[in-house]
């Protein structure tokens, strides 16, 4: 009896980030009230999230609302942002450092592999470092796990890749 499997995943496209600074940047350059103002958006490190700046928080929260807005009109999940870090005020300027979520927590593994045990029986989720792979004979149960995953209150991004 043939098995099928997929692997449900934490990730982020860099290219589709790539588009959302840019269109974001664009919206910046373009808004009257960030005319004269530090306002604006910068990569951090080796484009592993973003830098916001702006005259004070209420400044940066604006750009993040940007941000989310290019994110939501790509379809990107805004769990992507990691919000953790707080706002850095000096010299007139205030910064926040968002970096990207990437990989699954083992946390959120757990959580995961626990609420597909107690709903299907007959699937099996297996913890392969930060992603879950989860396998049953019926395609068709796969697909009602999918939707009771994307269901969960998970704070991550998960994507659903490698479906054979």
């Amino acid at each position: 009896m043939p098995t099928f499997s997929f692997d449900i995943v934490s990730d982020y496209d860099k290219a589709e980030m790539n588009n959302v600074y840019m269109q974001a940047e664009k919206e910046i350059a373009g808004r009257y009230d960030f005319k004269g103002t530090p306002a604006g958006l910068e990569w951090l490190g080796d484009k592993t999230g973003f830098k916001l700046i702006g005259a004070g928080e209420w400044q940066v929260d604006a750009v993040l609302d940007i941000v989310r807005k290019k994110l939501a009109s790509r379809e990107i999940s805004s769990k992507v942002l990691d919000l953790s870090k707080e706002v850095v005020e000096s010299n007139l300027k205030a910064t926040k450092e968002i970096p990207f979520k990437k990989g699954l927590s083992q946390d959120n593994a757990k959580l995961i592999a626990k609420a597909i045990r107690d709903e299907f029986k007959k699937a099996k989720p297996v913890i392969q470092g930060d992603e879950l792979r989860v396998t049953s004979a019926s395609k068709d149960e796969l697909q009602a796990v999918m939707s009771h995953v994307r269901a969960l209150d998970i704070d991550a991004p998960l994507q659903f890749v490698n479906f054979r």
